[in-house]
């Protein structure tokens, strides 16, 4: 009698457990709605947000292959003309000057690297692009879109080290050599960097040199010396540092 008596006790408690229960359902079911809906919109933004970005992607890097066939394509002269004949046409392809084809890769690159800017592809394309206007002398141009690099990239990426070179370079260029020195010595103190240190202090005592300041210039030119004697750019160094004592 006892054991049916508990047993009735428990069902009614389950049975008071799942009347509670409903009830709470029944007071909370707009929130539980709101709240379900919600997780299911973040789902999709989510989704939605990963598609857009691998297309994006996609369409970046296809857009920068295409530009790169351009900027690598081969530069092939044509023959000179037989006497009394036409010029002969220049193979499909090709490029008749190494201007020619920066004047073509320049506007495609350019392109990708504005449409796509924050993207790897439009990354790299601004940085060939850069590197493609110091070659033929645009050096504003390229200080602005080496900056760009530098700023997308981060200083600490392997673009963004690089494009920091690149731009110690072209303020050389333009004769901003306290903007320079600032720049190279910069990345001659970065112990991370994974570009060859002989380098930058050549490209530094340069720049050293160029603003008149010998005895900094001499500095970096004997750590090549000291530091790197296997280097390709100690004779070079040597010899500016044997032009700096004679000046």
């Amino acid at each position: 009698m006892k054991r049916i008596e508990r047993h009735k006790l428990k069902e009614n408690d389950f049975a008071r457990s799942v009347e509670r229960a409903r009830e709470t359902l029944a007071e909370r079911r707009s929130e539980i709605t709101m709240t379900a809906t919600l997780v299911v919109i973040v789902l999709v933004l989510i989704g939605g947000y990963a598609w857009w970005r691998t297309a994006r992607n996609a369409r970046a890097t296809e857009l920068l292959a295409s530009a790169l066939a351009v900027a690598e394509a081969p530069v092939v002269p044509p023959p000179p003309p037989a006497p009394g004949s036409a010029p002969p046409v220049q193979q499909p392809g090709t490029f008749r000057t190494e201007r020619d084809r920066t004047d073509a890769a320049l506007p495609k690159l350019m392109d990708v690297a504005n449409k796509y800017p924050s993207t790897e592809a439009g990354i790299t394309a601004r940085y060939r692009a850069a590197s493609s206007l110091a070659e033929i002398g645009r050096y504003a141009d390229a200080e602005q879109n080496y900056q760009a690099v530098i700023d997308k990239a981060g200083r600490t990426s392997i673009y963004g080290r690089t494009a920091r070179l690149g731009l110690g370079n072209v303020l050389m260029a333009e004769g901003k050599n306290d903007p320079a020195i600032a720049t190279l010595r910069d990345l001659s103190t970065d112990g991370e960097s994974q570009l060859p240190l002989d380098g930058v202090l050549m490209q530094l005592g340069r720049a050293y040199a160029q603003a008149g300041k010998k005895e900094d210039a001499s500095r970096a030119f004997t750590r090549v010396v000291d530091e790197f004697p296997q280097s390709l750019y100690v004779v070079e160094a040597k010899e500016q540092i044997a032009t700096l004592k004679k000046g």
